[in-house]
């Protein structure tokens, strides 16, 4: 059974990131510090899981995806919605959704083209603890 169809089965939003990416890593252990309703399931764009649900789209694997209900969320509003579903004044930043989307994704793009050069590349994506690995859908 394909990623699709997995992704119909699952009742979680899914973070599809960038497993290498020092920043991303480090943004998806911070997700899960305040996540304490463990809503969110991951997905690194290098594993089978997300190669086989971004093949059925358009969309590059270079950004940071949230699927929610059904719909694929990209860039500047996939982490406006994440930011929401957070504990603590995080949710607070869902208000910059009012932005022109062009300005918040200028902002997000310009971070996303500099993340390996600002916050470094790892050889090998994330391994989540044994504790997380029931949130992550392919682990490695």
């Amino acid at each position: 059974m394909g990623a699709i169809a997995e992704v119909d089965n699952i009742n979680h939003p899914i973070i599809l990131f960038d497993g290498v990416c020092n920043f991303c890593a480090g943004s998806v252990r911070f997700i899960i510090q305040r996540d304490t309703k463990e809503n969110f399931r991951f997905a690194s764009l290098q594993s089978g899981f997300s190669k086989d649900l971004i093949g059925a789209t358009n969309l590059t694997m270079d950004t940071l995806l949230l699927v929610e209900g059904g719909v694929i969320y990209k860039e500047s509003t996939a982490a406006l919605r994440i930011a929401r579903r957070l504990r603590g004044g995080w949710k607070l930043l869902y208000g910059l959704i009012v932005l022109p989307k062009f300005i918040r994704d200028s902002i997000y793009r310009l971070i996303a083209r500099n993340r390996y050069r600002w916050f470094g590349k790892k050889d090998q994506c994330m391994v989540p603890s044994p504790e997380l690995q029931a949130r992550f859908l392919d682990s490695f």
